[in-house]
């Protein structure tokens, strides 16, 4: 019989829902769109049915997106996001609180379909078997939310027939079973109950009291509008902040390979340390770098920092706050503060105001370029002669609680190198290497060879107690063993060096399973390499599946790369070859007097490979005697020339670097860049309209500016160091082009 329903006469879910739903045995819903508002009218009702509910929605996926697991719950993910739930939920926790619990159980069952796969599902229906067994079928043009059961005006015909239940059941189950159905995601269940728990702390110190990362990282752009972290980068993060609440703070080198992820692992550690403590962050990074990193940690945590250009701070809006000399150093006008490596290297006077302040973190990228001088075989056990960076990080890490060092290549020729990175953590902490008197820092050759097995300890030598007992490893690496010498010696989680004599107050047991420990693999397997160098390989990741999803934790990319034979290599332009052979003769002449004569060339051949304007102006700069220097950061490199030496050039080196300058000048609109840029331009009609073009490289922009203003009739340019990452992308510099609307400008 058909039963119809009009809200005008009555409301929907007084006359029909809730009486439908006190203790039905099951329900099925085509429902378009499905609301948790839902629950507020039928919620008692809902909880009363005895069997399943199955909901089929829409969604705004593609149906490319649910080809695979992975891809659908990302889909479903940046959806969720998208509609912002914390605030469209924000006063429905118990109702969220609810949905979660259904969901949870498996009582409630959610698929969604994508819009392209059969369009938008725009008819609703519904299945529900009564409580006596008896089914009955509606359709209308009502959705399972609030406003359509409960304000809306809406429509129902009940048709409890065996035909009309019937052919809305043949309807359900053909998008229930549609291959293109996909369960709610995980991710999206779980944030169901998250929103629904989630309490707003007006107050850091709140926070503090019980610092949950989770809860502070969850609420992060890299979370709700990117896939979130992997299961590595939590790892890291993790790790980082628990010792950094400790007193002996976060003492790590990052060595992930490359395109791992170092800079988003860094920063959150450095957001979480920030909201932690009260002191400020420092970020040492290389000069090319710098907005990088601005921009990322931006973009993916939604973190304010400035970066110091030399004469002032840029903040992350693009505002500069001008400072008088290299005391404004000291007054960044964010808690993180991103600095160029080139002003450590270089010795400038903002080392020394630095040097007096004091850090919660100090991070460092590209943390290879600290090395010693005295690098060779055989100087392993030599005082280290640190160059101008590694230098200042010895002193600066007793500046700081916490300091991480990323590195994909934590040792480049020499496996001391990387001791020197866990010499430079060691300063004023003894969770490292432990303490001046320690057998890993007294003698770093033998430690080296003991740990690649070149050497061997003797068995139940109490020398072996020397190794093991400073540093002691944390309880977290075998709580059995470390955690219950531990607990017997009464140490705490942040003291790492015993007595020598405290090893007669140990039990026989304890004594025998010291003994036991070198033969166990202890120098493999804990000593402070492993524990203080974090390292990750990609193959390692893309091999291993993720017993969560049945998939690797890092989906393979297939790189077959191009021109790594003879054949493959690009033929250089006559007027590029013909400059490249004045900077060899230059470097060959100035070699013949000054030591440098290769960083000369190495400077001069980068700076021209990169634009030619910037081979230009590096040339100028030598001519003239501008600082070079700002244009070259590889710190090693820059101590081995004397300036004043290079200032007087012969007249023969003047000549040959004017044939250099002249050659490059001649042929400056051959520029690949230039021309490609152009293009652009002209291809858009930018030029007629009027544009602003913005790069976060002042060089840069300052270059598209000066070769192209000529050609730019009734057109600006603007020139910005910093700012958005978006719009033209040219051999790694971004361009982003603004429309003005007044030609005029």
């Amino acid at each position: 019989m058909i039963y119809r329903y009009s809200s005008r006469r009555k409301k929907l879910d007084e006359s029909f829902l809730n009486k439908k739903l006190v203790g039905a045995k099951a329900y099925d819903r085509i429902a378009g769109y499905f609301s948790s508002s839902i629950l507020e009218i039928a919620g008692e009702a809902i909880e009363t049915i005895e069997g399943n509910i199955r909901i089929i929605c829409n969604s705004e996926m593609k149906k490319e997106d649910v080809l695979t697991a992975t891809a659908a719950k990302n889909a479903q993910r940046k959806e969720w996001c998208n509609s912002h739930p914390e605030e469209f939920f924000q006063f429905a926790s118990d109702r969220l609180n609810k949905l979660y619990r259904l969901l949870k159980s498996g009582k409630m069952q959610i698929k969604v379909v994508p819009n392209d796969v059969f369009g938008l599902i725009h008819g609703k229906a519904g299945v529900i078997t009564l409580a006596d067994g008896s089914k009955t079928s509606f359709i209308g043009s009502v959705n399972e939310t609030y406003s359509a059961w409960k304000l809306n005006y809406e429509i129902l015909w009940e048709d409890d027939s065996e035909e009309a239940v019937r052919w809305v059941q043949e309807e359900f189950d053909y998008f229930w079973n549609s291959p293109y159905a996909v369960p709610l995601s995980d991710f999206v269940i779980e944030d169901i109950h998250r929103i629904a728990n989630r309490k707003v702390i007006h107050d850091v110190n709140e926070w503090r009291k019980n610092p949950e990362p989770a809860a502070t990282v969850i609420e992060s752009p890299v979370y709700r509008k990117e896939y979130g972290l992997w299961e590595h980068q939590k790892y890291f993060v993790n790790l980082v902040f628990n010792d950094h609440k400790k007193s002996h703070g976060a003492r790590y080198v990052l060595a992930d390979m490359v395109g791992l992820g170092k800079t988003v692992q860094l920063a959150l550690s450095a957001k979480l340390m920030a909201l932690y403590g009260d002191k400020p962050i420092l970020v040492i990074a290389p000069k090319t770098l710098l907005w990088q990193w601005q921009e990322e940690i931006h973009s993916l945590l939604d973190m304010p920092s400035a970066v110091w250009t030399g004469r002032e701070w840029v903040d992350e809006n693009g505002i500069k706050h001008p400072a008088i000399g290299s005391k404004g150093i000291k007054k960044c006008p964010r808690r993180v503060g991103i600095i160029s490596q080139g002003l450590i290297t270089a010795n400038s006077d903002v080392v020394d105001h630095l040097l007096n302040m004091e850090f919660e973190c100090v991070i460092v990228d590209e943390a290879h370029r600290a090395r010693r001088k005295n690098l060779g075989e055989g100087k392993e056990n030599d005082k280290p002669q640190p160059n101008n960076l590694m230098d200042f990080l010895l002193k600066i890490s007793k500046k700081t609680k916490s300091m991480l060092l990323a590195t994909a290549t934590p040792v480049q020729l020499y496996p001391i190198e990387a001791w020197d990175l866990l010499y430079i953590l060691s300063q004023k902490n003894d969770s490292v290497l432990g303490n001046e008197f320690s057998m890993w820092r007294k003698y770093p050759k033998r430690a080296l060879n003991l740990i690649m097995g070149k050497e061997k300890l003797e068995s139940f030598s109490f020398e072996n107690w020397d190794w093991i007992r400073n540093p002691f490893p944390p309880a977290r690496e075998d709580e059995r063993l470390f955690g219950s010498i531990r607990k017997r010696l009464e140490m705490k989680d942040d003291e790492f060096v015993i007595k020598p004599e405290a090893y007669y107050e140990l039990s026989r047991p304890d004594q025998r399973r010291i003994g036991r420990i070198i033969e166990d693999g202890f120098m493999q397997n804990h000593n402070p390499f492993i524990r203080h160098i974090v390292r990750r390989t990609r193959d390692f990741l893309e091999n291993t599946i993720n017993p969560e999803t049945g998939e690797p934790y890092l989906k393979k990319v297939e790189v077959e790369l191009l021109g790594e034979k003879d054949d493959e290599a690009l033929v250089l332009p006559p007027y590029l070859q013909e400059a490249y052979n004045y900077a060899e003769e230059f470097s060959k002449l100035l070699g013949k007097r000054i030591k440098g004569g290769g960083f000369i060339k190495t400077l001069l051949l980068k700076r021209v490979g990169s634009t030619i304007y910037a081979g230009e102006q590096t040339a100028i700069k030598m001519l003239n005697w501008g600082n070079i220097l700002e244009d070259f950061e590889e710190g090693e490199e820059l101590e081995k020339f004397d300036e004043n030496s290079i200032k007087n050039l012969t007249d023969e080196e003047r000549q040959c670097l004017h044939n250099f300058l002249q050659t490059i000048q001649s042929n400056k609109e051959n520029d690949p860049k230039y021309q490609l840029t152009y293009d652009l331009l002209v291809e858009n009609n930018w030029l007629e309209k009027g544009c602003i073009i913005f790069s976060q490289y002042y060089d840069s922009a300052f270059w598209v500016a000066e070769n192209l203003s000529k050609d730019l009739k009734n057109t600006m340019i603007g020139i910005y160091a910093g700012g958005d990452k978006s719009g033209i992308l040219l051999d790694g510099i971004f361009y982003k082009v603004t429309i003005h609307p007044d030609s005029s400008m």
